[in-house]
């Protein structure tokens, strides 16, 4: 039995405006957290980012219906998503994981904005 059912989706950095990876972090923290925290078969959802290459958001679903669903839903608006238009173009791709295990360690799991720059 999977652990969950994972979806990612990765945008390119590469020749997006400067400016564009503080604006990320804003609509991240002030918008895109607060919708998904009541996403409904969502387990967690992380944004990443490695300055100048890629911003990526990685979501673990709680069932594959629920993933698949939100996938579908997702690719067919990515290209006006709010944060293809932050970085001024589609995501470079949608792919389906799964999630063999998740642990949680002795720090505990952490909800809210990282350390930015």
């Amino acid at each position: 039995m999977s652990a969950g059912y994972g979806l990612s989706v990765r945008w390119s950095l590469e020749g997006a405006a400067g400016g564009v990876e503080q604006a990320l972090r804003e609509y991240v923290v002030g918008t895109s957290m607060a919708r998904f925290a009541v996403r409904g078969g969502l387990a967690f959802k992380t944004w990443r980012m490695r300055s100048g290459q890629w911003f990526e958001g990685t979501y673990v679903w709680d069932t594959q219906v629920a993933r698949d669903v939100f996938a579908e839903s997702f690719a067919a608006e990515a290209a006006g998503s709010p944060v293809s238009r932050l970085v001024g173009s589609p995501p470079l791709w949608i792919e389906p994981f799964e999630v063999v295990a998740i642990v949680e360690g002795p720090e505990g799991f952490r909800e809210g904005a990282g350390p930015g720059e």
